[in-house]
């Protein structure tokens, strides 16, 4: 399966954050197929019917399920069947690094660990497992500090140490393909401090000690994306987090995130996101957390 017919998204999770949390109710259920570096832990309760891809396996979801997929493995869901208009979605996302190898050595560390390894192939967990978890799931965006962090880590050690699990995809991704050149880090660095700012083809290129040329054929290979539409996805990822966590007018939000131009912000980030900003915010309104 090539990752490059699929949308690479960047979610509104900084370096800073251990973990994100979404909780949201919603009458209809369309992720069209995507993939990013970070672990994603999916708990849907009231979707029977809604269609479930993950790496080269589909498949119907049951009332309740629970899935961890990997970093970079495609996945999607269909609204399909589901004729519910009450989906409760609690969705965990962290970064692939937030467990460090000299952790996942530790004993009490290696069911997780032997966890993680097995997400590159998408885990379905059994039923009983979700409806076991299903209360603690939705008390996790009403937790504050220590409490919240120690919360998911304790479900990730039950999850890990669960019967039943089910591995989806017969398609693993090869994390080596994904292995950020030293110069895509360097590349990545300055964006990340520089996205308010103009930043210009020739800019970025010198980081790289590239010509703009050399350069556009390199950011295409590792990003599969353009240098332009590479920096709109960050700034649109940054756009959206302040939108969920900030009291700041959309047209702020759209200066701050570096985008000189409203509309150009509004065409931009519904593009990228499929929705307006202004919608964004009320969907998510009231049903994340940052940690």
């Amino acid at each position: 399966m090539d990752n490059q017919k699929f949308h690479r998204e960047i979610p509104p999770l900084s370096k800073d954050d251990s973990f994100l949390v979404f909780d949201r109710h919603k009458d209809t259920f369309e992720f069209p197929i995507h993939y990013h570096p970070e672990y994603e832990i999916n708990f849907i309760y009231g979707g029977k019917g809604v269609k479930r891809i993950v790496g080269d396996h589909i498949e119907e979801i049951d009332d309740i399920e629970l899935v961890l997929v990997g970093p970079n493995l495609p996945h999607g869901w269909e609204l399909h069947k589901c004729k519910n208009k009450d989906i409760n979605e609690i969705t965990i996302q962290f970064h692939n690094d937030l467990f460090d190898d000299s952790l996942l050595e530790r004993r009490i560390m290696r069911p997780i660990r032997d966890m993680f390894n097995r997400s590159n192939h998408g885990i379905l967990f059994s039923k009983k497992t979700s409806a076991e978890l299903a209360e603690r799931f939705r008390r996790i965006s009403k937790l504050d500090g220590m409490d919240y962090f120690l919360e998911i880590m304790s479900i990730l050690h039950d999850m890990a140490n669960s019967r039943n699990q089910r591995l989806l995809s017969n398609y693993s991704v090869d994390s080596d393909v994904f292995e950020d050149s030293d110069k895509m880090k360097l590349v990545y660095e300055y964006i990340q401090r520089n996205f308010s700012e103009k930043i210009t083809l020739d800019d970025v290129s010198g980081v790289a000690s590239m010509s703009p040329v050399s350069f556009n054929r390199f950011i295409k290979k590792r990003t599969n994306k353009t240098f332009v539409n590479y920096l709109n996805d960050i700034r649109v990822g940054y756009a959206a987090r302040w939108l969920i966590e900030k009291d700041l007018s959309i047209s702020e939000i759209a200066y701050k995130s570096g985008f000189n131009n409203i509309a150009n912000f509004n065409r931009i980030f519904k593009s990228i996101k499929k929705t307006t900003p202004s919608q964004y915010r009320d969907e998510f309104h009231g049903m994340k957390r940052f940690l």
